[in-house]
């Protein structure tokens, strides 16, 4: 069957990436055979019109050059839609290009784009809202909605946001009920997993896998700044998965353990993050794996 792409790339360019990623994928793909054009992201998410254009013009391939929001944002628009998803990896995080193990090199990404190896790769809803990687509340969004607030984005900016929050960061009041069972607990903050990391291999929950049909919770409860600096440390090493059974899960440091749907009280409204993005947060949450969400073009 012949390959047709679609890229997505943002319209904002003019840099001198955006310039030679566009030369390369206009000069590559035309060396594959393989027929293709180059459409605008939008802020606005609105891909649905790909439903036609995909059936119509018989496009097997979207490929997003951008990061975990657009990403997020054509992935839904694309549910259940007979289509392989690849990314060149542009964003400032690119955490599911990169638990996926796609490289942030142009050529490299468009060698595994090439090759075709497709994955069914998981997802999630909460609150009725898609993440296709990673959601938190607390201090982690904290840190989401002040760097979306600044002019110049990137590694830096988000390690420069991610100090000040660190210092004035505060626990929040937390109630989880998994399969039946409820506790409550204080922590600093609460991500739920599907991709191991927030995005610059900044890994969060090492266990985690894009395709087993889990979710993977890791709680940050309260303690001294000094000793949540090194545990989370320790977890990003080698965080281990513990049985939710433990009675004694909510007085650890980092509580981390894997479930399909997860009910998150959050009565103080601690801010809320899906996919690195600011969002709305809310009271109640309730968080459900989706299995085999969409196809990714990931390394063999």
């Amino acid at each position: 069957m012949q390959r047709r792409f679609i890229y997505f790339i943002n319209p904002i360019s003019g840099t001198k990436g955006k310039i030679l990623l566009l030369e390369t994928i206009k000069k590559i793909t035309a060396e594959k055979n393989i027929p293709f054009q180059i459409e605008h992201t939008n802020a606005e998410g609105n891909y649905s019109y790909l439903h036609q254009k995909i059936a119509t013009e018989k496009i097997t391939d979207i490929i997003i050059c951008g990061g975990d929001g657009t990403v997020n944002q054509v992935a839904y628009a694309l549910l259940g839609v007979d289509v392989n998803i690849g990314i060149i990896p542009m964003g400032s995080g690119n955490g599911l290009a990169f638990a996926a193990k796609i490289p942030k090199q142009i050529n490299k990404a468009l060698d595994i784009i090439f090759k075709g190896n497709a994955v069914y790769i998981d997802s999630f809803y909460i609150n009725k809202k898609f993440s296709c990687m990673l959601c938190g509340v607390g201090f982690d969004a904290q840190v989401a909605h002040d760097f979306a607030k600044q002019k110049k984005r990137g590694l830096a900016t988000y390690v420069k946001q991610s100090t000040k929050n660190f210092v004035s960061a505060k626990a929040y009041p937390f109630g989880l009920s998994v399969n039946g069972d409820a506790f409550t607990t204080e922590a600093f903050f609460i991500s739920i997993a599907n991709s191991n990391q927030f995005g610059n291999n900044f890994t969060i929950a090492p266990q985690a896998s894009l395709h087993d049909g889990l979710l993977d919770i890791v709680i940050v409860n309260k303690m001294s700044k000094l000793r949540m600096l090194w545990n989370v440390l320790k977890q990003i090493r080698k965080g281990e998965v513990r049985p939710y059974e433990d009675k004694k899960y909510h007085r650890t440091d980092i509580g981390y353990f894997q479930t399909k749907k997860l009910n998150l009280q959050n009565p103080q409204q601690a801010p809320l993050h899906i996919d690195g993005d600011p969002a709305t947060t809310a009271t109640v949450f309730e968080i459900e794996i989706i299995e085999k969400a969409f196809r990714l073009l990931m390394p063999e």
